[in-house]
């Protein structure tokens, strides 16, 4: 059971991954600023939230 993909530690690399392609990497390399500005803000508040959790 352990090499399941469901379980919660693959589940959390699936997220953090999922989260990387879809907010850092457009806030990092587009050359877009407002393509850039708005994944700025979704990872600030995904960062804020994360945070608020503590």
């Amino acid at each position: 059971m352990s090499g399941s993909p469901f379980s919660p530690v693959g589940l959390m690399l699936l997220s953090v991954l999922v989260i990387i392609i879809g907010v850092v990497l457009p806030a990092v390399w587009s050359t877009s600023p407002a393509r850039r500005r708005a994944a700025s803000s979704v990872l600030a508040q995904l960062l804020k939230a994360a945070r608020s959790r503590r």
